[in-house]
């Protein structure tokens, strides 16, 4: 198990674009997702990248979005596009079987 950082978050028109890190402290020897929480919603997967280079997204933010990893900086990193009002919510980085932390806040305007 190894912690788990997510920085990048902020606030953004419509349109724009972000890049979510998440620094581990650690090798990442595990699946790695990206989640987010919208205010009154449940937390949902947005995307996740295998051990083996698996790589799923939600059919929300396909052709937008963008999960990758950087091996020798144990970082994964989600690459945000054309972003829109419904992509706001807490963007969380998480190992399987690992603890949930802070997240990173991520607003888009209309």
């Amino acid at each position: 198990q190894v912690q788990l950082v997510e920085s990048g978050g902020g606030l953004v028109q419509a349109g724009g674009s972000l890049r979510l890190s998440c620094s581990a402290s650690g090798r990442i020897f595990n699946n790695m997702g990206w989640y987010r929480q919208a205010p009154g919603k449940q937390r949902e997967l947005v995307a996740k990248i295998t051990t083996v280079g698996t790589i799923v997204y939600a059919d929300s933010v396909k052709g937008r979005f963008t999960i990758s990893r950087d091996s020798a900086k144990n970082t994964v990193y989600l690459d945000m596009h054309s972003l829109k009002p419904e992509d706001t919510g807490v963007y969380y980085c998480h190992e399987s079987f690992g603890p949930w932390g802070q997240g990173t806040q991520v607003t888009v305007s209309s």
